[in-house]
């Protein structure tokens, strides 16, 4: 290697190492200001080790253990089964796009690109969710409206399209239907695009809290970030009450940025441990779903 190669190398390592550094530093300050105390944060600021460390956001967040546990049993179960249920309807509609020989291919096309730039509306959405589909407190209205999402069918329908049509081919000439080779050979050899699309699924389920905010009012079926943003409401209407009525309490005695960083630990905590195990395939399936083969 000569010294040219070397220098290059050492500087992109250093740049590298910088772009992690900045990447890392957010979440260890928000980890930081999660365990620090109150009081202790708003005299010195913020800083990358707790300021007179202390439990008191997330012992606010977890005062009720089992509405918090109730919760994350609600989210991991809608992201499971959502992200399921949307790789497989999303792989279904974007495989019959990719065949070449599939008569209504446009018009399918031209159906799938109108909800990317028309939306109906917040009222109309809402009325045809609840009174034609009956599916107010139910677990299918955090599942069912967010499976199949136009931009994904897009990725896998290129990702397919890629996979050389000979192995389709063949496999008909051997006696296999359309749906044999779906799911024994267009399925297991695009496990990059399935992964990215998967990652992508599971981080918009686990992340939602709109749907449930419109359409759930049964306490007992709010998932993790719904949970946890009537909290952060309860605690702004609290200080806002005894900011303007005069209650011989100071508002720094509430943890409220401490809880929100510790909300913000609780609820992306599950996402960043699961996130290295996908990383191969998710960094893989990005760059060969946007090269034409």
């Amino acid at each position: 290697m000569n010294e040219a190669s070397r220098t290059e190398r050492v500087l992109i390592g250093i740049v590298l190492g910088i772009f992690c550094a900045l990447c890392i530093i957010p979440i260890i300050a928000i980890l930081s200001i999660s365990l620090s105390d109150g009081k202790t944060l708003m005299k010195e600021g913020y800083s990358l080790l707790p300021r007179g460390f202390s439990w008191e956001g997330y012992g606010y967040i977890f005062r009720d253990v089992g509405a918090i546990i109730r919760a994350y049993i609600v989210s991991i179960g809608t992201t499971l089964v959502g992200t399921v249920l949307g790789l497989l309807l999303n792989a279904m509609f974007a495989y019959v796009l990719s065949r070449p020989n599939y008569r209504y291919r446009a018009a399918l096309t031209i159906f799938l690109t109108i909800p990317m730039v028309l939306n109906a509306g917040l009222v109309p959405f809402y009325i045809f969710v609840t009174q034609t589909l009956k599916m107010k407190d139910t677990w299918a209205v955090m599942i069912l409206p967010s499976a199949v999402v136009p931009w994904y069918i897009i990725m896998l329908r290129t990702f397919f399209a890629q996979l050389p049509y000979d192995l389709s081919e063949s496999a008909i000439i051997d006696g296999a239907g359309e749906g044999r080779i779906f799911f024994q050979i267009v399925l297991p050899l695009s496990k990059p695009s399935l992964a990215t699309v998967g990652m992508f699924l599971a981080l918009q389920y686990w992340n939602s809290w709109y749907h449930p905010m419109l359409f759930i009012d049964d306490k007992t079926m709010y998932n993790l970030q719904y949970k946890l943003y009537k909290l952060m409401i309860d605690v702004m209407e609290l200080m806002k009450a005894i900011a303007t009525s005069g209650i011989g309490i100071a508002i720094g005695d509430l943890p409220s940025e401490s809880m929100r960083m510790a909300m913000c630990i609780v609820a992306a905590g599950p996402m960043l441990v699961v996130f290295p195990f996908f990383q191969k395939y998710f960094v893989k399936g990005l760059t060969v779903g946007g090269v034409k083969g």
